[in-house]
C-alpha cells in the first residue's frame, strides 16, 4: 500500500465526536500523521498514541477508529513494527471503556487482509510482530489458517516461536499437539520456550519432559527477550507462578522442585532468575518458604536472596548466622542489605549490629523502624542500640539542619534518619524514658518527636513531666504537637487553638483537626460552629480527600454535639457521592465502619449500609456498621455472615472480613460456612496478594491467624 493511501480521509473523519483516555479524539489525526511520517517527533507521537488509545491497557471508542489507519500505516512500510505492536495491544485488551464489548478487537480483526500479508514479509522482525498481532485477534476464520500455513513454512526460530504462541491463542489443542514434538534439546531455544508455554497455558499436566526443557533453557531471560509475548519475558517466574496458581499438590511439587534445582545451579545468572521466581513462589504459596529456605539461605550474600529472606521473616532463622557474618563485612551496601534481612529474620541478633553502624545502614533502619518494619512486631529493646540512638539524636540536636540554609528544613535523608530514631524510642515506650532530654532537644527541628515524648513519658515524675510539657508547649501550634501535649498534661487550650486555626484556614489537615476535636467530645462544644463552617466550604472538585474530610467533620460533630439530625444527612451524602466511583471505594468502606459510633442514632443509614453488602470490598465494613446501628431484630445475620465470608474468600477486604466474622460470632455461621472458613485457614494458597510487596508474606500469616481465631471460637 502506498503511504498517501494509508492516511486517506484522516482529516475529514469525525474525530471530535469520539473519545479516548483524555477526552476528545480530535488530536489523533496529527498524532497518527506525525507517527507515520517517522521524523524526529515520531517516537513522542507513538507514546501519546499509547497513552490515548490503549491507556494502561484500557481501550476506547477512539481505539476502534484508529485501528484502520494503523493497519494501513503498517502495510505501507512506514513504522511497520511499531504500528503492528500497537495494534496487537489494541486487540489483546479486554478492558474496554465506553465502547461495545469486543468492538476494538473486531476493528483490528477487520484489518486482517492487510495484516496477514505481513506474515510473509522479507524482514523476520516484521513477520514476528505480525504473528503476535494476528494471534491476538482470536479470529479462527481468517487468522487461524494463515498462521497455521505460515508456521509450516517459517524457518526462522524466533518467528516460529511467535507463530506457535499465536497458534495457541487461535487453536489451543492443535498448538499443544505441535508443541509436544518441540520440547527436545535439538529444538532452537526460542521455539522450545514457546512450546513449553503452549503446553503450560493449555493446562496440560506438567511432565518430566517439560521440567527438563525448562532446565535446559536456563538462563532463559535472554531467550525470552527475542519474543513479543509479554507473559514470556521472565519465563521461570511465570512458569512457577502458573503452576502454583493451579493449586494442586502435584503442580506445587513440580514448581518447587524446579526451583530447588535452579537455586543450586552454579551459574549466577541462573540463580538470579531462580531467586526472582522463588520470591513469586513464596508470595503465592504458604508452604513454599519452608521448602525453599534450605536452598535460599546459602545464597544470602546475593542481594535478591537476602531480600527474600527478609520477606519470609522469622521462619528463615536458619539463615541468621550467615546474615550476621555478612552484616559485619566492610562493604557498606552489601552489609546493609544483609543486616536489613537479619532485622526481620532475627531482630535480637540484629540489634547490637545496628547499634554499631547506626547512620550507615539505612535499609536496616527502614526494616527496624521505617516503612518496612512489621506493624505487629516492634523491634526489641537493646541497651547498646538505645545508647547509640540517644547519642545520634543528641548530635542531631546540636548540628545545624541539613538542607535549606534559609528556612532550615531538613533533607529527606536527614528526615528519614531522624524519623527512624524517634520511632524506635516510641516503640520502646517507658523503657526509653531516659531519652526524654534528647527527644525534647530535637523537637524544634523535628516535631514528630512529640509522639515519642508521650510514649516514653509514661509514669515519669512531676519535674520531668513539666520539662517535657515546656518543650511541647513551644511547638504546640502544630496540631500533633498540641495533641501530644494534651495527652501528656490534659491541657486543651493549645489543642483547641491549633485545631481551630486549621479549620479556619481550610488547611490540608482539616480532617485531622476534626478527628482531634472528636476525641475531646463535648469539651470542644465551643468549636462546633467552626466545624459546621468547614462543612459548608466551597468545593471546586469533589475529590476523595474532600469527601473524607466531610466524613471526619460529621463524626466530630456527632461526638461533640450528639445531634444526629445534622450529622446523618452529611454521612448519607458521603455514600451518595461515593457510589459508582472507583477511586472512592475505600472512602465508602471507611464511612460504613466508622459510622458505628452513632449507634442506634445512625439507623436511618441502614439501607445505605445494606446496599454495600453485595460489594465484597465494602461488605465487611458494612457488616460492622450494621451491627452497630441497625435494629438487631431486623438484621439478617445469615446474609451478613455470607457477605463477610465471601469478601474473605475473594480477598477483597480480608482484614475487615476477619473483624466482621469475629463480631458476628459463632452463632451466625452455618456448618457449610464453617467449612469454607476452615478452607481459607488451611489452603496453601496465600490470601494476601495486593499488600506492599515487602509485607505480603507477613500480612498473610497474620490474617490467617486471625481467621483461625474465628474458627477456634466457632469450635
Amino acid at each position: 500500500m502506498e503511504f498517501p493511501t494509508a492516511l486517506a480521509g484522516i482529516d475529514v473523519h469525525p474525530w471530535s465526536s469520539i473519545n479516548h483516555a483524555y477526552g476528545s479524539a480530535d488530536d489523533l489525526p496529527g498524532l497518527l500523521r506525525t507517527f507515520a511520517e517517522g521524523g524526529e517527533d515520531a517516537e513522542a507521537a507513538l507514546e501519546e498514541l499509547y497513552g490515548s488509545i490503549v491507556h494502561q491497557g484500557t481501550v476506547y471508542a477512539a481505539s476502534v477508529d484508529a485501528a484502520p489507519y494503523l493497519a494501513r500505516i503498517a502495510a505501507s512500510g512506514r513504522q511497520t513494527l511499531d504500528a503492528l505492536r500497537l495494534l496487537g495491544y489494541l486487540a489483546a485488551s479486554e478492558d474496554e471503556c465506553d465502547v461495545e464489548p469486543g468492538a476494538v478487537r473486531a476493528a483490528v480483526t477487520a484489518q486482517l487482509p492487510l495484516l496477514i500479508t505481513l506474515l510473509a514479509d522479507e524482514d523476520p522482525a516484521v513477520r514476528q510482530a505480525a504473528g503476535w498481532t494476528v494471534g491476538h485477534t482470536r479470529d479462527t476464520r481468517t487468522a487461524l489458517p494463515a498462521v497455521r500455513a505460515r508456521l509450516g513454512a517459517e524457518i526462522e526460530p524466533t518467528v516460529r516461536a511467535e507463530l506457535l504462541t499465536a497458534y495457541g491463542r487461535l487453536d489451543r489443542p492443535a498448538a499443544v499437539a505441535e508443541a509436544r514434538a518441540l520440547l527436545g534439546p535439538d529444538t532452537p531455544a526460542p521455539l522450545r520456550l514457546a512450546a513449553v508455554f503452549a503446553v503450560l497455558v493449555a493446562g496440560e499436566p506438567w511432565l518430566a519432559a517439560h521440567r527438563d526443557a525448562v532446565l535446559g533453557l536456563l538462563p532463559a531471560r535472554e531467550t525470552a527477550r527475542s519474543g513479543h509475548a509479554d507473559e514470556h519475558r521472565d519465563p521461570l517466574h511465570t512458569i512457577v507462578g502458573t503452576l502454583l496458581e493451579r493449586n494442586t499438590d502435584t503442580d506445587r511439587e513440580s514448581a518447587l522442585d524446579l526451583l530447588d534445582t535452579a537455586l543450586s545451579d552454579e551459574r549466577p545468572e541462573v540463580r538470579a532468575e531462580a531467586l526472582w521466581a522463588a520470591d513469586r513462589a513464596c508470595t503465592l504459596s504458604r508452604s513454599a518458604p519452608g521448602r525453599l529456605i534450605p536452598a535460599i539461605a546459602p545464597l544470602a550474600a546475593e542481594w535478591a536472596a537476602a531480600q527474600l529472606l527478609g520477606k519470609i521473616g522469622p521462619a528463615a532463622v536458619e539463615a541468621a548466622p550467615l546474615l550476621t557474618e555478612l552484616a559485619v563485612q566492610p562493604d557498606d551496601e552489601a552489609a546493609d542489605q544483609a543486616l536489613a534481612a537479619l532485622v526481620l529474620v532475627a531482630p535480637h541478633a540484629a540489634a547490637p549490629l545496628l547499634a554499631r553502624s547506626l547512620g550507615r545502614r539505612p535499609r536496616a533502619m527502614q526494616c527496624a523502624a521505617g516503612s518496612h518494619a512489621p506493624a505487629d512486631a516492634p523491634f526489641p529493646f537493646d541497651p547498646e542500640l538505645f545508647a547509640a540512638v540517644r547519642a545520634r539524636l543528641a548530635a542531631k540536636a546540636l548540628e545545624p539542619a541539613e538542607g535549606c540554609k534559609e528556612c532550615g528544613c531538613s533533607t529527606t535523608e536527614d528526615h528519614n534518619d531522624t524519623a527512624g530514631l524517634v520511632h524506635l524510642l516510641r516503640q520502646w515506650g517507658s523503657q526509653a524514658v531516659e531519652a526524654l532530654p534528647e527527644l525534647c532537644a530535637v523537637l524544634p527541628r523535628f516535631p514528630y518527636a512529640a509522639t515519642a515524648i508521650t510514649a516514653v513519658a509514661v509514669g515519669i515524675g512531676p519535674e520531668q513531666r513539666e520539662k517535657a510539657a515546656l518543650a511541647l508547649r513551644a511547638g504546640a501550634r502544630k496540631l500533633f504537637v498540641a495533641r501530644a501535649l494534651h495527652e501528656l498534661t490534659g491541657e486543651t487550650g493549645p489543642l483547641f487553638a491549633a485545631a481551630e486555626a486549621a479549620l479556619a484556614t481550610g488547611a490540608r489537615d482539616t480532617a485531622e483537626s476534626a478527628r482531634a476535636l472528636a476525641c475531646l467530645g463535648p469539651a470542644a462544644a465551643h468549636l462546633a460552629g467552626a466545624l459546621r463552617t468547614a462543612l459548608e466550604r466551597t468545593i471546586d472538585c469533589d475529590t476523595t480527600p474532600e469527601v473524607e474530610t466531610d466524613l471526619a467533620l460529621a463524626l466530630a460533630l456527632w461526638r461533640i454535639t450528639g445531634e444526629a439530625d445534622e450529622v446523618v444527612p452529611v454521612l448519607a451524602s458521603v455514600f451518595d457521592r461515593s457510589e459508582g466511583r472507583q477511586w472512592f471505594h475505600w472512602t465508602a468502606a471507611r464511612a460504613a465502619r466508622e459510622i458505628g459510633v452513632l449507634g442506634p442514632a445512625g439507623r436511618p443509614l441502614t439501607a445505605r449500609l445494606q446496599a454495600l453488602l453485595d460489594d465484597p470490598g465494602k461488605a465487611p465494613s458494612a457488616v460492622l456498621g450494621l451491627l452497630a446501628v441497625a435494629d438487631p431484630a431486623g438484621l439478617d445475620r445469615a446474609r451478613l455472615a455470607e457477605a463477610a465470608l465471601h469478601s474473605a474468600e475473594t480477598c477483597a477486604d480480608l482484614k475487615n472480613a476477619c473483624d466482621a466474622l469475629r463480631a458476628l460470632g459463632a452463632a451466625a455461621l452455618t456448618p457449610e460456612q464453617q467449612d469454607r472458613l476452615a478452607a481459607l485457614v488451611t489452603t496453601d494458597r496465600r490470601l494476601v496478594g495486593s499488600w506492599f510487596d515487602h509485607a505480603m508474606i507477613r500480612e498473610d500469616e497474620r490474617l490467617r491467624a486471625a481467621l483461625a481465631s474465628v474458627l477456634d471460637r466457632v469450635g
